[in-house]
């Protein structure tokens, strides 16, 4: 349905949306909460899946309903 309207998929599946800049900036979008936080892990809980973000002095920098972004160093991303 998505296709045949031209909507974007986040929109129409929630989709979590991950932006990571360089090693040390990631952007989480379309969240819907907060699992785990520690220095070396951020788990995350989205519509589809688990994200979770593992490295090294980890630190949500600032989060709304909608977006979080997270600094520290990144070495990992996976979703589950």
């Amino acid at each position: 349905m998505s296709d045949a309207l031209q909507l974007p998929k986040d929109l129409t599946l929630g989709a979590v949306i991950t932006t990571i800049t360089g090693k040390h900036e990631a952007y989480v979008e379309n969240y819907m909460s907060l699992i785990e936080y520690t220095e070396t892990l951020i788990r995350i809980q989205a519509r589809t899946c688990k994200l979770e973000i593992h490295g090294a002095q980890l630190e949500i920098a600032y989060y709304t309903n909608d977006e979080m972004k997270i600094t520290g160093l990144i070495e990992e991303v996976k979703y589950c």
